[in-house]
């Protein structure tokens, strides 16, 4: 792998100031896609069949990853000299803000209809599994708004994670998660050989507790209590406290159990993203203690056309990690990236039957650290399975990687 991979790309760049983004109008559908509960509720109404409930299932976890695997990849970048002008376009910020009331919108009129609508138990699953595909997307939003520097943008996100219950990813992902990445410090880098469900069981409490411990300390340091108004982990969880409780208070105690599961469906799809965005890769540690500077290398990339035009280009997860601030419509493709072999739904629903994701990531991760052990974060009591599955090994314990 090498250091220069960024250097190496710029070095390419044309220099095309009439750049033109071939991808500006198919944004929208990353802005589309939230509506989709709301389509599938039309489409119930206007025909009768139950099926339509479950649309965004079976699009996120069927048709998209189809789709990517029939048109394939895009790995065209924007040319540097055209970025300034991408990053001044107002056009792609305003798609992320129409996004925002579209959540709200999904949410509201899912909440009226399971409240008014007779529904069999599967009816009600599938429509609240769905709202929990599309609001766990919401995150995505999030992430892309959260970044930027802007108070308005900031607000906007915090909005936007409300719907999910999951505002400490504002200060999580921000402060802590590209800190840590590809470290054993990072709860939210998934490690070889470690299945998703006991990846869960660390990655969501420890989001929230490095949250909640960044946050206590930056206001520590401004001489403010962490129960005040400032801290920027409540102020979106009372958001969702509002929200929920308006909806209990309109549609009923139905409300007690629709909301905890799209909200927890939601939050199976940002686990399913930090699962797959680092699985086992791991940065060096210099001799100061410290982790060598974080490279495009240490996250896994996807060019997957359709999936990434509903995520706003989430899946270029390289370029984010080089450059925060850097909007989705100015990502890059690197070369020599470790790469996914299909787009986010499809590695989402791998990841859900361990046996077929380690048959799909680990020999993967493996070429990418050259056969070298030492340089994978390996799972707990793993080590010695992969040594003899690969027929390679490190100088290091069994169990040490994991721990450094």
């Amino acid at each position: 792998m090498s250091e220069n991979v960024l250097t190496e790309s710029l070095q390419r760049d044309p220099g095309a100031e009439n750049y033109v983004d071939r991808k500006r109008h198919l944004w929208i559908l990353s802005v589309l896609w939230p509506a989709t509960p709301l389509i599938g509720l039309y489409l119930v109404a206007q025909t009768g069949w139950s099926i339509w409930y479950g649309l965004v299932l079976i699009l996120w976890y069927g048709a998209v990853p189809l789709i990517d695997a029939m048109f394939g990849e895009d790995f065209s970048n924007p040319p540097e000299s055209a970025v300034p002008r991408l990053e001044q376009d107002r056009y792609y910020r305003v798609l992320t803000y129409l996004t925002v009331p579209i959540h709200y919108a999904a949410l509201i009129v899912s909440a009226w209809w399971v409240s008014t609508q007779p529904m069999s138990v599967f009816e009600f699953l599938a429509l609240a599994l769905s709202l929990g595909i599309v609001n766990g997307l919401a995150l995505n939003t999030g992430h892309e708004l959260g970044h930027k520097k802007e108070t308005f943008d900031r607000w906007m996100a915090k909005l936007v994670l409300a719907v999910v219950g999951y505002g400490h990813f504002f200060i999580e992902h921000n402060k802590g998660h590209h800190r840590d990445v590809a470290t054993p410090m990072d709860p939210a880098t998934s490690r070889m050989g470690e299945s998703i469900y006991s990846f869960s069981l660390r990655e969501i409490p420890g989001a929230f507790k490095r949250a909640w411990a960044l946050e206590g300390q930056r206001l520590n340091r401004c001489g403010k209590s962490v129960w005040s108004l400032d801290n920027e982990v409540l102020q979106p969880m009372l958001l969702t406290v509002v929200l929920y409780a308006t909806l209990l208070a309109f549609f009923g105690p139905l409300m007690l159990i629709f909301l905890p599961i799209q909200m927890a469906f939601g939050w199976w799809q940002l686990t399913s993203a930090n699962y797959i965005e680092h699985y086992g890769l791991l940065r060096k540690k210099m001799p100061d203690g410290r982790y060598e500077r974080q490279q495009p290398y240490h996250s896994w990339n996807s060019n997957h056309i359709m999936s990434n035009l509903i995520l706003f280009h989430l899946q270029r997860h390289s370029d984010h990690h080089a450059h925060p601030t850097r909007s989705y419509q100015s990502l890059r493709d690197f070369k020599d990236l470790p790469s996914l072999p299909s787009g986010y739904p499809g590695m989402f629903l791998a990841a859900m039957f361990p046996s077929w994701f380690r048959s799909m990531m680990d020999h993967r991760v493996v070429e990418w650290a050259k056969g070298d052990l030492d340089q994978i974060q390996i799972q707990t009591g793993k080590r010695e399975f992969y040594e003899r599955k690969f027929g390679v090994a490190g100088s290091e314990s069994a169990d040490t990687v994991a721990h450094k």
